[in-house]
């Protein structure tokens, strides 16, 4: 199995020693976020922007991405479960917020009580209505539809009844419906028609809802993509999750193209460098070997911290050059192979020194989309699925003067 080549110039290594707190971190550059939520506001304006901060941020930290959102002018926040809304409020954070992912088990009352918003697609509606008689307080709904995507959302056969319905229980007090919304498909394929598709349903069930006497404070639609490049979408409210984070959605356009800055750096130093010997083989299942005297350098993070077992070849920069993983991504390590130019002279190493495996991409740098690319994924997932063993620090706490 043969791997690219090493890129960028070799430094003269330094072999220096990070403090232990640098062993392994994820780096959240929050100037980053507030940069991303304007641009993303100046595409959607006038209609406003919903943060969406749920699965941790997308693994960048909650509380100080929704801080930082905020701060830089998202009126809502959004997330999947009412468990990630409750903690939110449990930080003292009192902006609109939309929790749309329930179970039966899902704390509506905790939520009703919480002035926390329910996204209905249905089936829910008794209970949230038994929440607000209990809190004594009504529960402020989004009324979910489904246009395309095949998910949650009440159907259309059925969505006139779901208004109906709905419009009972608000005329008693129990509830007002503030919110009708659904959720694009393909809207990250700007040439497919289904985007079409869905946008003429979904303006056909507005107009049975608004004939129904519904009179939504927020009607919303668009996703990160459809933000940028579907204006028609728009509406009172856009949902931006991928989009604040600095990542593209678009498979031919980079972050920097979107106007976008990646938020999330992850890296870690060096753990070990040895010399070896021409056909080394490398980690389980010995399918690399060395292709003659090398150095290999040992990287302390695994898949156990998030990083895809499957990505082999996934790049590591190490003082300005970008090499790849070779063999096996293991639990808690993965190895780089240095090359025969590192081959001890004098008892140099490259022990502790920086190891980054993805962040802005400045200077030709590696990013979430070269992870994604080697472990067959998207981006979402790269930063996402990075596990709490590599503790998250912020940089950019307070917005710039």
């Amino acid at each position: 199995m043969t791997y690219p080549a090493a890129t960028g110039d070799l430094p003269p290594v330094s072999g220096a020693v990070r403090p232990p707190s640098y062993e392994r971190s994820a780096v959240i550059d929050l100037e980053a976020i507030r940069h991303n939520v304007r641009r993303l506001a100046a595409a959607a304006s006038p209609a406003q922007v919903m943060a969406v901060v749920k699965a941790d941020a997308y693994g960048h930290g909650a509380v100080p991405v929704a801080r930082a959102a905020l701060e830089a002018g998202a009126g809502w926040l959004g997330v999947a479960h009412i468990s990630e809304a409750l903690a939110l409020r449990a930080a003292g954070i009192e902006a609109p917020m939309l929790a749309w992912l329930h179970t039966a088990e899902s704390n509506f009352g905790a939520a009703v009580a919480a002035g926390v918003d329910i996204g209905c697609s249905g089936w829910e509606l008794e209970r949230i209505v038994a929440a607000a008689r209990e809190q004594e307080r009504p529960a402020r709904v989004h009324l979910k539809v489904d246009t395309g995507l095949g998910r949650n959302g009440a159907t259309i056969d059925v969505w006139d009844s779901l208004v109906g319905e709905a419009m009972e229980y608000q005329d008693e007090g129990l509830l007002r419906v503030v919110g009708i919304f659904s959720h694009l498909a393909v809207a990250d394929e700007p040439e497919r028609p289904e985007t079409d598709d869905q946008l003429a349903a979904f303006r056909e069930v507005l107009a049975i809802a608004e004939d129904a006497g519904v009179d939504p404070e927020v009607r919303h639609l668009a996703n990160t993509p459809a933000t940028l490049s579907r204006p028609d979408t728009h509406f009172d409210l856009v949902r931006v999750g991928l989009g604040i984070y600095g990542l593209s959605p678009f498979e031919g356009q980079t972050s920097a193209e979107l106007g976008l800055r990646p938020a999330m750096t992850v890296r870690t130093v060096v753990a070990h460098c040895k010399d070896v010997p021409d056909g080394q083989g490398v980690s389980y299942g010995l399918n690399y070997h060395t292709h003659g005297a090398s150095t290999l350098g040992l990287i302390p993070l695994g898949y156990a911290d998030g990083v895809p077992r499957v990505a082999t070849g996934g790049p590591v920069r190490v003082e300005g050059v970008t090499y790849p993983v070779v063999g096996r991504i293991a639990m808690d390590q993965m190895v780089i192979d240095l090359g025969a130019r590192h081959v001890s002279a004098g008892g140099h190493s490259l022990l502790g020194a920086e190891a980054e495996l993805f962040g802005d991409g400045a200077d030709g740098g590696p990013t979430a989309d070269d992870w994604a690319r080697a472990a067959g994924t998207i981006n979402y997932e790269i930063v996402t699925r990075i596990s709490p063993r590599v503790p998250r620090t912020f940089i950019n706490e307070k917005p710039a003067p």
